[in-house]
């Protein structure tokens, strides 16, 4: 792993591409949100942390979560929680509003969560897998 001198993020590679900046205040990221877009993305985080270590990052116009790199990112709105995963295959699955392929293993999904309640046993699926791409567990196999 590499730190970077200027933002204190690591990397898995030294000298990563990535817009050097030091991070915000969470909190800042949901002053407008509806209640229930705090509470799915505190339902996330819960799911998150059971998977193991997990870095939360509050940057200028995103939440990343990251372990070896970031997996998964949020952006809160007033009445929804937009973000997107990145899983090692294509989900498949219409809860996903597109999917972008940016190498075989690494497709990123794109969501919106409008309540807790929306962090089901199926995201939470997704959320694991998107962890262990994070972890970059996927290149082990």
């Amino acid at each position: 792993m590499w730190n970077c001198p200027g933002c204190g993020r690591s990397f898995a590679n030294q000298n990563q591409v990535h817009t050097c900046a030091r991070l915000g205040d969470l909190a800042r990221h949901f002053a407008d949100a509806d209640r229930d877009v705090r509470a799915a993305f505190d339902q996330v985080l819960a799911a998150v942390s059971a998977f193991g270590p997990v870095q939360v990052l509050p940057e200028k116009t995103r939440i990343a979560l990251h372990v070896r790199m970031s997996f998964a990112a949020f952006t809160p709105r007033r009445h929804w929680l937009g973000g997107h995963l990145v899983l090692a295959r294509h989900a498949g699955s219409p809860r996903f509003l597109k999917a972008e392929e940016l190498s075989p293993r690494n497709v990123v999904h794109t969501f919106r969560l409008t309540s807790a309640a929306d962090v089901d046993a199926e995201f939470v699926s997704w959320l694991a897998e998107a962890y262990q791409v994070g972890s970059q567990q996927h290149l082990r196999r």
